[in-house]
């Protein structure tokens, strides 16, 4: 209960308040956070990357046009957009992931380890593992190395200050690598596992990466993708258009002080993105077996999984 009120409790604390300071600030619940709009920086100690410059002013300029957004996987410059973009609010990441899914994304990660069935001594992947997230979670299970693999550097320190907090047997089984999913520094067949988490649509070329995925894990190694979906009920499609395409860009936004139109490119990219069932079929061509996948939250998220074939 307390590990995850702390980082919504840093919402409304100001790092500087002192104890006498923070009596006269009368900074309770949302009134307390409008209050201190003016110098509130959220900050957590214990989980260094839920922290954001929240309400202070950023340098970020725009990436994602209005234009740019009509087709947001067909840009030539996608890399290096999706690259600034979240250079920009890499520092608000974590923390709006956790607000802004209800503290669902962590329990979806933990259903994807599972699904990876990691078993004693194997090496694990992760790729485009942004602040760690992943990356750690596979650290609770008996992997002899995580390696997480993101193109983004702001987003690499975050995550590589995640490590320095974990004890010393685990931190030393989890490093960090500066790298492209379509270009991994990995020999072939070197991973049992490799895992990337709503990161796949944000790749130029998925089924390049999906193939670079193959080429360095072992035959039998096993792949989970964690990706956003278009869910399949009607109300549930409703609500979740309503609050990915209107509510969550407008208060991510905020929250993170963002310029660079990351949260109007998330719904977009969703939208944009192929359907299960191309992705499925993608799998499968690109040197996967027993490709499955299964809604999560509804259908809002879909997690997939395939066996590298043996052949």
């Amino acid at each position: 209960m307390l590990n995850w009120l702390r980082p919504v409790v840093g919402l409304f604390v100001h790092p500087d308040s002192t104890p006498a300071r923070a009596s006269r600030q009368k900074t309770s619940g949302i009134c307390g956070l409008v209050c201190m709009c003016s110098g509130l920086r959220a900050i957590n100690p214990r989980l260094p990357s839920v922290v954001t410059d929240t309400l202070k002013p950023t340098t970020n300029a725009p990436v994602w046009t209005d234009q740019s957004l009509r087709d947001p996987h067909g840009s030539s410059d996608k890399p290096e957009k999706v690259r600034a973009m979240f250079s920009a609010i890499a520092r608000s990441y974590d923390l709006n992931n956790r607000l802004h899914s209800f503290w669902q994304d962590q329990r979806w990660r933990r259903v994807a380890v599972a699904m990876a069935d990691v078993k004693p001594g194997e090496i694990v992947a992760d790729v485009a593992c942004g602040t760690g997230d992943l990356t750690e979670a596979f650290a609770r299970t008996d992997a002899a190395q995580i390696i997480g693999l993101d193109f983004t550097p702001a987003m690499l320190e975050l995550a590589e200050h995640k490590r320095q907090t974990r004890p010393i047997p685990a931190r030393e089984r989890i490093r960090y690598i500066e790298a492209d999913a379509m270009d991994l520094p990995l020999e072939s067949a070197s991973v049992d596992v490799v895992s990337i988490a709503f990161g796949i649509r944000n790749v130029a070329d998925p089924g390049k990466a999906l193939a670079e995925f193959a080429r360095v894990l072992k035959p039998g190694g096993r792949l989970v993708v964690l990706e956003f979906d278009r869910p399949k009920l009607a109300p549930v499609r409703w609500f979740n258009a309503f609050y990915a395409g209107w509510v969550m860009p407008r208060t991510a936004t905020w929250i993170s002080r963002d310029r660079s139109g990351a949260y109007r490119y998330l719904p977009r990219s969703v939208g944009a993105f192929m359907s299960r069932e191309s992705f499925s079929e993608l799998l499968s061509s690109s040197g996967f077996e027993h490709v499955r996948s299964r809604g999560l939250s509804l259908g809002i998220v879909r997690l997939y999984s395939g066996v590298r074939s043996a052949r």
